[in-house]
């Protein structure tokens, strides 16, 4: 075990690297200049590279690579060039929000989904699998900003049950920040679990045209306990797996559901710093995010033995 977890850290850290190069260049690729985007069109040429020099922006990429990497090892992210606020404490406390939506969200999901997928295996090509399987494609063919909007046209406008504008942390007030999370978690919940019902139903029926599965009910054992017992370990890996997919990629990738209930999340900092051309924000939301999901599947795929065992042995 110990031998597998020090494999997944030593290739996590070369694709941290990358995704910083790659951050750091792309970034700079964008047309725009952030010193003239503050001063404005009308500013002189004298304070425009004052304000460029300042900022740092006069080097060459490597050496504003290098000094961005260096400070960036000791935890230091630099200053955002629009409002002058630490970027990791910024970046920081735009993430625990959308942490807040996300990892609700698809918990949820994953445990409505896992079992609506085992019975629409368990019952393939018959009206629950039907169902389940119409559903689910139906859910992740509808946009999330139009699922967003519909919640707020039902439960925020026409029944006045949830709050349409704002945001209140939880911290400060339970109740009414989980009445403002309401309906984002619910727009993702809503997406998401018809992605994992697919999953599990095609995991599912994967394991049970295994031959020890055949075994089993031959011996006679009950079909809840050859479902439990037997095919839900072996086929929660692929579904375990995507579940870390999905959790990577929304903790950085929420900005629309985010825009659309006003939430203050990363995401939606992270649109706010490109039209902005905040270069530190902009590579502090991305590294976080890379970090985010390169230790997220970390984490998933260190959990892999749990339920297969075979992990080890390979």
């Amino acid at each position: 075990m110990l031998r597998f977890t020090l494999d997944r850290l030593l290739m996590a850290l070369p694709t941290l690297f990358i995704v910083a190069v790659a951050v750091f260049v792309l970034i700079r690729l964008i047309p725009g200049d952030p010193a003239q985007l503050l001063l404005g069109d009308l500013a002189d040429t004298a304070r425009l590279l004052e304000l460029r020099a300042h900022l740092g922006l006069d080097q060459s990429w490597l050496a504003q690579f290098g000094v961005w990497g260096g400070h960036a090892l000791r935890g230091d992210l630099g200053v955002s060039i629009t409002t002058g606020e630490p970027v990791l404490q910024l970046v920081t406390s735009r993430f625990l929000v959308s942490a807040q939506i996300v990892v609700l969200a698809v918990l949820l999901a994953a445990l409505v989904a896992v079992p609506a997928g085992m019975i629409a295996a368990w019952q393939q090509n018959r009206l629950p699998d039907l169902a389940l399987i119409g559903a689910a494609t139906l859910l992740v063919s509808l946009p999330t900003f139009w699922l967003g909007l519909l919640l707020l046209l039902f439960f925020g406008l026409k029944l006045e049950w949830l709050p349409v504008v704002g945001y209140v942390s939880v911290m400060s007030d339970w109740k009414g920040g989980l009445l403002y999370l309401a309906m984002p978690i619910m727009t993702l919940f809503l997406h998401e679990i018809g992605v994992l019902i697919r999953m599990a139903r095609a995991s599912t029926l994967e394991v049970l045209r295994l031959d020890y599965i055949t075994h089993a009910r031959a011996k006679g054992l009950p079909e809840h306990a050859v479902m439990l017992r037997h095919a839900l370990r072996n086929s929660f890996g692929p579904t375990w797996t995507l579940i870390g997919l999905v959790l990577g990629n929304l903790l950085g990738g929420a900005a629309v559901v985010e825009t659309v209930f006003t939430v203050p999340g990363l995401g939606r900092l992270l649109v706010d710093a490109i039209f902005a051309r905040d270069y530190p924000v902009i590579q502090g939301c991305l590294l976080l995010v890379a970090v985010v999901y390169v230790l997220t599947n970390l984490v998933i795929d260190l959990c892999y033995p749990f339920f297969d065992p075979r992990v080890l042995a390979e």
